[in-house]
C-alpha cells in the first residue's frame, strides 16, 4: 500500500501501544503465561512499526514494515555486545526498555509477530475506510 498516513492517528497509535507495553509489565500476574512471554517484545516491536509509519509518513507499507524489523533486529543482535559503558546504559529503566538485556532467538519471532499485526492492522484501517489512512 502507497498512501499517506494520518500523523495524528499514528501518534496516538504509538501511545496507546506504549501504554499497552507497560501495562503488560505491571498486570504480569493476570496475564497467562503462554501469552505474557513474548507479549512485551511482540508491542514493542508494534509501536517501533507506528513509530515508522508516523515518521515516514509516504512510504509503502512494506518498506516500513522492512525498516521497523531491521531496526528491531539490529537491537536484538546489540545485545550480544557488553561493555561496561552500553551495560550501564541497559542498567536505567529507559535503557533496558530501548535496548533490552539477553539476545534471544525467540524475541526476533515476537518482533515479526508485532510488526505482522502492524501490517494486519493498516491494512483493515486503509481498506475498511481510510481511517488515519488515505
Amino acid at each position: 500500500m502507497n498512501h499517506k498516513r494520518n500523523r495524528l492517528v499514528y501518534g496516538f497509535a504509538t501511545f496507546i501501544v506504549m501504554f499497552l507495553g507497560l501495562c503488560s509489565r505491571k498486570l504480569k500476574y493476570f496475564i497467562p503465561d503462554f501469552l505474557n512471554v513474548y507479549l512485551g517484545d511482540t508491542l514493542w516491536a508494534l509501536m517501533i512499526f507506528m513509530l515508522f509509519a508516523f515518521i515516514f509518513k509516504g512510504t509503502k507499507t512494506k518498506m516500513v514494515a522492512l525498516m521497523a524489523l531491521a531496526f528491531c533486529y539490529l537491537i536484538e543482535i546489540s545485545q550480544l555486545y557488553h561493555s561496561n559503558w552500553i551495560d550501564n546504559i541497559r542498567k536505567t529503566t529507559l535503557g533496558g526498555l530501548v535496548l533490552g538485556y539477553v539476545f534471544s532467538w525467540k524475541d526476533l519471532l515476537a518482533y515479526a509477530i508485532g510488526i505482522g499485526i502492524g501490517i494486519i492492522v493498516e491494512g483493515v484501517f486503509y481498506y475498511s475506510n481510510n481511517y488515519g489512512v488515505k
